[in-house]
């Protein structure tokens, strides 16, 4: 199958290529340049594999939770590209990614995945590794203040951008079920590309009216008068 990817959820950007199960990605932590990048990506790719974009046979990216503009972004070039050449579409959870990227590489069977979600939040997932190798959600995908997730009653290893920012505060909620954790996990596009391809095979695509992105939090930003209370310890 001939499957193209994209992550833009978070700081990191990064576009995948799947070919009958070999997966090539263009990936660069960008800022806040994701819409330049990103078709420029896309283009790189299917020039090295010598592919027209008639020759693709599905399309996954990653549907969020994250940054809004970031999902946005990567919904917008899905749907754009499925339109234009009538091809469905796998959503993952950009949650689902990281973990996936870190299973790939590590040899772990859980993890929890906490993503700085901004406003003294994060977006929290606890994943583990199934019988296949891929990562299986327990439980729900939340925002929540760290103080608040919810866990099962297992040893872990903690992965994600909030590992850095609230590390003594989930630490002591877990309460020893993590011992070690690694804050520079992002999504990337080649997790994506993969958990695409499965989604693809077990009838998970959809048609571009349904791959719609996921923010978790129904409020993406605060009122001036919000932050101003925030500021002043309201």
């Amino acid at each position: 199958m001939k499957l193209l990817a994209v992550e833009t959820a978070t700081e990191a950007c990064s576009a995948a290529l799947s070919m009958d199960g070999v997966i090539t990605e263009r990936y660069t932590v960008a800022g806040n340049t994701h819409s330049q990048l990103i078709l420029p990506m896309i283009d790189s790719l299917m020039n090295e594999a010598g592919l027209l974009p008639s020759d693709l046979e599905g399309l996954a990216f990653g549907r969020g939770p994250g940054s809004f503009t970031g999902v946005r972004i990567a919904t917008g070039v899905v749907h754009g590209l499925a339109c234009g050449l009538d091809l469905q579409i796998v959503p993952v959870s950009t949650l689902q990614a990281v973990a996936q990227d870190y299973f790939d590489l590590h040899d772990a069977a859980l993890v929890y995945v906490a993503m700085d979600a901004r406003m003294g939040e994060i977006f929290w997932g606890v994943y583990q590794r199934n019988q296949h190798g891929i990562a299986e959600l327990i439980g729900n995908e939340t925002v929540t203040p760290a103080t608040h997730v919810v866990f099962p009653d297992r040893i872990g290893v903690g992965i994600g951008t909030a590992w850095q920012i609230y590390s003594e505060v989930l630490l002591n909620r877990l309460d020893g079920r993590v011992q070690v954790y690694q804050a520079d996990c992002l999504p990337k596009a080649r997790a994506v590309a993969r958990l695409g391809v499965l989604g693809f095979t077990h009838g998970l695509a959809v048609p571009v009216e349904l791959a719609m992105p996921v923010y978790l939090r129904d409020k993406v930003a605060q009122t001036e008068s919000e932050r101003l209370n925030l500021a002043n310890g309201a």
